[in-house]
């Protein structure tokens, strides 16, 4: 027998799962919740096998859910149950070990499926779902720079001090005053978070040579 604790804001869909999964003889629901805080509780006194969370709820959501049986290390397994289900939320449940991820607009059979495999020891990660998401955000990681805050002239300043140029060299050749470049690079330092020219040079090494497109 597989105990579940199954949490979802909305009444019908909960009744509605708590009905499904009542006709399976092998699986057992032994509580149900409508927020985050209620299903944590519920498991902590059952210890059930699976809580099936969803993903979108008021206060503490699904992710939080997993989060927190993961920082108390309660040996229960989480599937995640969602109508919508960003990259972002699916990236965060697969670092926090999510076992499943089910839609809503799934066959019930496919939900039955999903804790049947759970219960085994396996994960329901959909494929499309999965790779999709992980492809995306890689993408737009690669895309986003800490320079991109900075002005065209800022990342001029930025390049330059990273080729290790002393700040009259750098006005030289940018046809500014020393002043200027002291103004830019107090910018430049608050907007990237460095304390010193060193900091700079270690960011653009470590970011590459992408600048900003950014007028100024």
């Amino acid at each position: 027998m597989v105990d579940i604790v199954v949490c979802d804001d909305h009444h019908l869909i909960l009744s509605g799962i708590q009905t499904l999964l009542s006709d399976d003889a092998d699986l057992n629901v032994v509580a149900t919740a409508r927020d985050g805080e209620t299903a944590l509780r519920h498991i902590q006194h059952h210890r059930p096998d699976i809580a099936l969370v969803d993903v979108s709820m008021p206060g503490l959501d699904g992710l939080g859910v997993l989060a927190r049986i993961n920082q108390h290390g309660w040996p229960v397994r989480v599937v995640l149950l969602s109508a919508t289900i960003s990259d972002s939320q699916i990236v965060e449940a697969i670092a926090g070990g999510v076992a499943g991820i089910v839609l809503k607009d799934m066959a019930s059979t496919t939900l039955i499926e999903c804790l049947r495999k759970v219960a085994r020891g396996g994960r329901w990660l959909p494929q499309h779902l999965v790779a999709s998401a992980v492809s995306r955000r890689r993408v737009e990681e690669r895309e986003i720079s800490p320079f991109d805050s900075l002005t065209r002239r800022e990342w001029e300043v930025t390049r330059l001090l990273a080729e290790g140029k002393a700040n009259r060299d750098i006005a030289a050749e940018l046809a500014i005053s020393p002043g200027t470049v002291k103004i830019h690079l107090h910018s430049i330092y608050s907007k990237l978070g460095a304390d010193n020219r060193t900091a700079v040079a270690l960011m653009v090494a470590r970011h590459g040579s992408a600048g900003s497109s950014s007028d100024g």
